[in-house]
């Protein structure tokens, strides 16, 4: 299994790297130590070690090229090279060495894994459950692992340098913020160890009823082979893996139990703490307010200034206003003028809806005089028969004959057809 947050340095990655074409890297040595002078490559076993945090500013910080030259001018190029080799020779210094910017891509992938976490129970572990738990979410390759050096490594770089767990070793424990005390407590360890003896009684229920299932299978097949040794076999296995099945079961119920209990009593702890907290700042609180007395001494305080401001207000309102007196007499006669002006309006609309009528009425007599049947075509005082065997005798046709014909069509109600019968005989 390798090591996803440490390298390990030797002549051998010169030989890994080496390429027919262009040969081994040249001043690969040189970059290492640059890497290492900057933090960006620290030396595993004093990551172990150091109290420190990482981040602290001191030699490490100075890059390497200076820190050299500095070396060379005061005469310590030799001693110096014990550590790291010749100065003048490229030489990859050997060894394991921590790569801090993959601890810090995990450790943000930790913090974003462990926001949903709140409860206490939800935030402490044994370090193998740790493991167990969070590699799938610090590894972009879901089927790979973490190895041993490299959960010593997380712990190590989450607990000292970015304060975001407590741990004493073997137990771990999600710290909510950096206030928050870095100890662990019996309360964790054994929160620790109730969690990781339930999560290995599940994965026995689970291999027991697979083992199960599988044995009831084999013993159906030995029935069908009319096998009664092997069917017998078969039987008793798997009588024996329900029984263990079944005690391990209760068991973990039972731990289930017990660990809704636990967190049942550290939400009680919790809420006690944010209560008591709470009173006090209400205590504070209703201390600064200074008592109901105060509170309406300000209120009565507080009507009278705006009394004031409303006295005020409307004092200077009156400032230039002019009393209106309205003339009654004057106001009966606009509107009696409005009421006439009205039926005027009303009479002409009246009557030239009664004109449109008339000469609707005018036009349909016009319509039925055009509508009459010609005289037959003959000379003047000539007998004529018509179709239906009647005789007639043509006459001239004059004026007042033309007229009396016209007349003949025309209703004589109404002012409209007395005209156009004056018309017609004139």
């Amino acid at each position: 299994m390798r090591n996803h947050f440490t390298i390990e340095l030797d002549d051998a990655l010169l030989r890994a790297l080496e390429s027919k074409q262009f040969g081994r890297p040249l001043a690969l040595g040189t970059a290492i130590h640059e890497a290492v002078g900057n933090g960006e490559l620290l030396p595993l076993e004093k990551f172990l070690n150091i109290k420190e945090s990482v981040y602290y500013k001191g030699w490490g910080s100075i890059p390497w090229s200076v820190m050299a030259w500095g070396l060379r001018q005061a005469g310590l190029e030799r001693g110096i090279g014990g550590l790291f080799g010749s100065w003048g020779e490229d030489k990859i210094p050997e060894g394991q060495f921590v790569v801090l910017h993959n601890l810090e891509v995990a450790a943000k992938a930790f913090s974003d894994a462990i926001a949903d976490r709140t409860s206490p129970f939800e935030r402490t572990f044994s370090k193998a459950h740790f493991r167990r738990t969070f590699e799938g979410s610090l590894l972009s390759d879901k089927k790979q692992r973490l190895s041993e050096m490299d959960v010593d490594v997380l712990v190590k770089f989450l607990s000292r340098d970015k304060a975001i767990i407590a741990t004493d070793g073997h137990t771990i424990r999600i710290r909510t913020s950096e206030a928050e005390s870095a100890a662990i407590t019996e309360e964790d360890s054994a929160i620790a160890s109730l969690k990781e003896l339930m999560e290995d009684l599940t994965r026995q229920t689970q291999v027991l009823s697979r083992r199960v299932d599988e044995l009831n299978e084999v013993a159906q097949d030995a029935v069908r082979r009319k096998n009664r040794v092997s069917a017998l076999a078969a039987l008793k296995s798997r009588k024996l893996a329900e029984a263990n099945f079944a005690q391990r079961h209760a068991t973990l119920s039972q731990l289930e139990k017990v660990a809704a209990k636990i967190q049942q009593a550290a939400d009680n702890v919790q809420m006690v703490r944010t209560m008591q907290a709470s009173t006090a700042a209400l205590r504070s609180l209703n201390a600064a307010v200074g008592g109901a007395d105060r509170v309406e001494a300000v209120l009565d305080a507080l009507r009278e200034q705006m009394g004031e401001v409303d006295e005020v207000g409307d004092v200077v309102a009156e400032v230039g206003q002019v009393p209106t007196v309205v003339d009654e007499a004057e106001v009966d006669d606009e509107f009696e003028a409005m009421l006439a002006e009205e039926r005027k309006k009303e009479e002409e609309a009246e009557r030239a809806k009664k004109e449109a009528k008339d000469a609707e009425e005018t036009r349909h007599k016009l319509a039925e005089l055009q509508n009459l049947r010609p005289m037959p075509a003959g000379l003047p005082g000539q007998a004529q028969t018509t179709e239906d065997g009647q005789k007639w005798e043509s006459r001239p046709s004059t004026p007042a004959t033309a007229a009396a014909e016209a007349l003949g069509g025309l209703s004589l109600d109404g002012p409209e057809a007395d005209n156009k019968a004056e018309r017609l005989t004139s």
